[in-house]
């Protein structure tokens, strides 16, 4: 998606990322969502004023969640008139609402608007199975108590057992872990290579936080200051004593606790607007939103779940003109350390991007000095709904740090697709 007028990001904000069933086991995705925006009106001094639109995201949430941008919203210190939306793409949410508010805000539909999301991992919507649940629709529909008791005939105690959020992919069975696992070999990447990606997203992240990048990015929610993921005294020789966590049985499993992410809570947000907007309410233009790319691949029938990325930036390339090697910035999202250099060797290969990318060459090797600067999920927690937006914002802040350049965001997600961007500064 190109964009008819500019797309500006202003910045955006987040609460550390914290691993499931710690510090945010009892607060759900309205309180870490409501925090985060109240945050992002505090930060850009938006106290009752009217935006354009809130969209934020959720992957894992209750259906009493219905329409979690618009609570989240009204509770945020924004003016109600404010409307909101609650959108779901995996692992590229956030990253899918900013591409929605920036669509509007591109075509003239709005002037200024909040993209975001969160998850947790640790307040997970538990249901009754199916038998039970008919029971009991049946049991409310009954006019007396002869129907609604008629509702439970034949009941049987196995039906108390509750259905618990599955985390494969239905139309394989397998999990995302066990899916990139396959990757890894197919590609032939190495557990140590692996095993040096994460150990070097905790330093960066580590040496980040030190020099005071996120001061005005993370802001402290239930006693926690920064992620609680982060090692940073992580080394090769700790994670080399790691055993697989998802090829549990071959002996060449590769993918660990270590090198993948953990099941992470959090939550993030960032704002955007017109130029003129911006200039009007004294706010500074980080960078803009140059395109946005979503693609597909047919994982049911052999390909990669977690190489969508690949054909996405391929394309997205292709319409913008440009090559890979024309950033200075690659902020490709850490699901794991394995997808990561999955995708690295495949824009090297000149077989795949021949037969699958449908080019004339290979894409060709990025810097390394250039990927992840600041540590990514690896390091900070990979909260489903909210990794978009704050890749999003940490590069922003990046590429005005730098006083210039362009960024090339990847992030894959599950259901075999990926969502991927063009900033510039």
């Amino acid at each position: 998606m190109q964009y008819g007028r500019p797309v500006a990001i202003l910045g955006g904000v987040r609460i550390p990322f914290c691993r499931q069933n710690t510090a945010y086991a009892d607060v759900g995705n309205l309180g870490m969502s409501v925090r985060t925006l109240g945050a992002l009106v505090e930060k850009y001094g938006l106290h009752g004023q009217q935006l354009g639109e809130v969209a934020m995201g959720a992957v894992i949430k209750h259906s009493s969640d219905w329409n979690l941008g618009r609570e989240a919203a009204l509770s945020s210190g924004l003016s109600p008139l404010t409307p909101g939306i609650t959108m779901q793409r995996a692992c590229g949410t956030s990253l899918d609402t900013i591409a929605y508010i920036a669509g509007k805000i591109g075509t003239g539909q709005i002037e200024s608007g909040i993209g975001g999301g969160s998850d947790t991992t640790s307040d997970v919507p538990i249901v009754y199975g199916k038998a039970l649940r008919h029971r009991l629709l049946r049991a409310a529909a009954g006019k007396t108590f002869k129907d609604k008791l008629a509702a439970f005939k034949g009941f049987r105690f196995g039906e108390l057992k509750p259905d618990f959020p599955g985390v494969a992919e239905p139309r394989t069975g397998k999990s995302m872990g066990e899916s990139c696992e396959d990757m890894a070999r197919q590609w032939n990447i190495s557990r140590d290579s692996q095993d040096e990606l994460a150990v070097a997203s905790h330093h960066k992240l580590a040496a980040a936080y030190a020099r005071g990048f996120f001061d005005d990015l993370v802001v402290s929610f239930r006693g926690v200051s920064r992620d609680n993921i982060l090692r940073p005294d992580s080394s090769i020789e700790k994670l080399a004593t790691l055993k697989p966590a998802f090829d549990k049985t071959s002996g060449k499993g590769t993918m660990t606790a270590g090198n993948s992410t953990p099941l992470t809570d959090g939550a993030a947000a960032c704002l955007l607007s017109t130029d003129e907007w911006a200039a009007a309410h004294g706010h500074e233009v980080l960078c803009h939103l140059r395109d946005v790319q979503v693609s597909a691949v047919d994982f049911v029938h052999g390909e990669g779940l977690l190489m969508a990325p690949t054909v996405a930036v391929a394309e997205m390339l292709k319409r913008n003109n440009l090559t890979l090697q024309d950033f200075d910035i690659y902020e490709i999202h850490e699901a794991f350390a394995a997808q990561v250099l999955c995708t690295l060797r495949a824009w090297e290969d000149e077989s795949y991007c021949r037969q699958r990318l449908g080019l004339d060459a290979a894409l060709g090797r990025i810097d390394p000095a250039k990927l992840n600067p600041v540590g990514s999920s690896l390091a900070t927690g990979h909260p489903f709904a909210a990794t978009g937006a704050r890749i999003i914002a940490t590069t922003a802040k990046q590429l005005k740090e730098r006083g210039g350049g362009r960024a090339l965001i990847s992030i894959c997600t599950a259901g075999g697709m990926g969502v991927v961007a063009i900033l510039e500064r």
